[in-house]
């Protein structure tokens, strides 16, 4: 109950944080619909139709009573249901990260545990390069590489992702290959370097120790012994990363032209739709709580020392 309290403390901040931070943004909502050529007495108008006028904490105590009740409320651009509009997008951003999750997991898993394994050999020292090279790489950088490399260079690849245009299984390979790898390249190092620590520490205890001289396998210490108990900071470090899937492939979608929440969410910053903006941000934020909590939940199970 303490931590479902906490959860909802904390997502009434994000929304009074989310709310103030759009109402922010520069410009005029009623001049960016109407256009340049607008007589003020449209655009006046305009804002009294659609409630601008009206002080901010009424508007955020209206806006919050709609999320509430799942109302998410009308696109200002497209004059549409945003549900509607999320709910075309949303499906894409999940199966992105899905995929790269399915991809990057495993891969991290492997990486950090074998390097923890050969701790200070050759495999070890290269693992360790590679991840410290590839975080000090922001993502647009890592997304441009990619273009360069697959598909201007050696053309195996498209550089934007058309998914209106997939007719086949090979299609859909190519149009999900360019944004996969560049968010397994962007998430998978924190976890490779969050998975090594952790099973070195664990590696280091007196448990351990006692687990070799009894004559356990190499492999069930690792599995056995090890990794249970360094699944706490394994599985927080994977939400984590996770969770960057939810809300920062922004710039991912964006350079690869991926139809995305992201994406979308991108577009409605630069029409001004505030309602829209809004409800993307509040996507983000609970998926993140929900894969924190998560998180938390599973580090509990795994370590009896923690739920005492």
């Amino acid at each position: 109950m303490e931590r479902l309290a906490i959860g909802l403390v904390t997502l009434l901040i994000v929304a009074i944080v989310v709310f103030s931070a759009t109402a922010l943004l520069p410009g005029d909502v009623a001049e960016v619909l109407l256009g340049q050529a607008a007589t003020p007495e449209a655009v006046a108008g305009l804002r009294t139709a659609m409630h601008l006028d009206d002080p901010a904490p009424i508007r955020f105590i209206y806006w919050l009573l709609g999320l509430l009740r799942g109302d998410l409320g009308q696109s200002y651009v497209n004059n549409l249901p945003i549900a509607e509009l999320i709910g075309s997008r949303l499906p894409n951003t999940l199966k992105l990260a899905g995929i790269t999750a399915a991809i990057a997991v495993p891969l991290s898993l492997f990486l950090g545990i074998t390097a923890a394994v050969a701790r200070g050999k050759a495999y070890d020292r290269v693992v360790s390069i590679m991840t410290v090279g590839v975080i000090s790489v922001p993502e647009f950088m890592t997304a441009t590489l990619a273009v360069l490399v697959f598909s201007v260079w050696l053309g195996w690849l498209p550089a934007l992702s058309h998914l209106s245009n997939v007719d086949s299984f090979g299609g859909l390979l190519r149009a999900y290959a360019m944004p996969v790898i560049t968010l397994t390249f962007v998430i998978s190092a924190q976890m490779i370097r969050m998975t090594r620590a952790s099973v070195i520490e664990t590696l280091d205890s007196p448990y351990i120790e006692m687990a070799r001289l009894k004559g356990a396998s190499p492999t069930r210490v690792i599995l056995r012994h090890a990794l249970p108990n360094a699944l706490g900071p394994i599985v927080n470090a994977i939400a984590l990363s996770l969770s960057y899937l939810l809300g920062g492939v922004i710039i991912v979608e964006t350079i690869f032209n991926y139809p995305g929440i992201a994406r979308l969410m991108v577009d409605a910053v630069a029409t001004r739709d505030l309602p829209l903006i809004q409800s993307c941000a509040m996507i983000f934020c609970v998926g993140y709580l929900l894969l924190v909590t998560l998180a938390d939940i599973v580090a509990l199970m795994a370590n009896p020392k923690l739920r005492a």
